[in-house]
């Protein structure tokens, strides 16, 4: 839900070309491989290969979405978390939301305002560190794995290559 990110492209390649130029390719992002599988007639997906990596990260599973409309293919990229790695941050979001939540209920009570304070600046403080660990990390990903889509795409109309 606060992880999933949904674009939609419109281009004048036909389906099954751009399905057939992504179909079965691997893609190397930050030395991390991800492959792109065929599910069904409209729908490809692309998965991560995280079975060598001893890191913990955070890695997203994205479903595209080809529709033939007109002269044109429309492309919906979807890219989700993985129920795996959804824990983390998950647990990140509710300890940071009570903070702020309850720093909140505290100034309107008149609560200890070194308390309220300090709890509003811890949960903020998590939250701001957090997003921008996300961002140079998980939505990195996202961000990677929607341009080389956009790029297959993009490639014909250009005329480059891409291999």
């Amino acid at each position: 839900m606060f992880f999933t990110r949904t674009h939609n492209f419109h281009f004048s390649v036909p389906k099954d070309d751009l399905k057939n130029r992504l179909i079965g390719e691997h893609v190397q992002i930050h030395n991390l491989d991800f492959e792109i599988l065929d599910k069904g007639e409209r729908k490809l997906s692309i998965v991560p290969h995280a079975e060598q990596v001893d890191a913990i990260k955070t890695l997203p599973i994205t479903n595209v979405d080809l529709q033939e409309d007109g002269d044109h293919t429309r492309v919906v990229v979807t890219s989700r978390i993985r129920a795996i790695d959804s824990g983390g941050p998950m647990l990140i979001m509710i300890i940071c939301s009570m903070l702020i939540g309850a720093s909140a209920v505290l100034m309107f009570v008149g609560g200890e305002p070194v308390i309220t304070y300090a709890a509003l600046g811890i949960g903020v403080g998590i939250l701001a560190i957090f997003m921008v660990r996300m961002q140079m990390g998980y939505f990195d990903y996202v961000r990677k794995v929607r341009a080389y889509v956009k790029s297959k795409a993009l490639a014909n109309e250009a005329g480059v290559s891409y291999s």
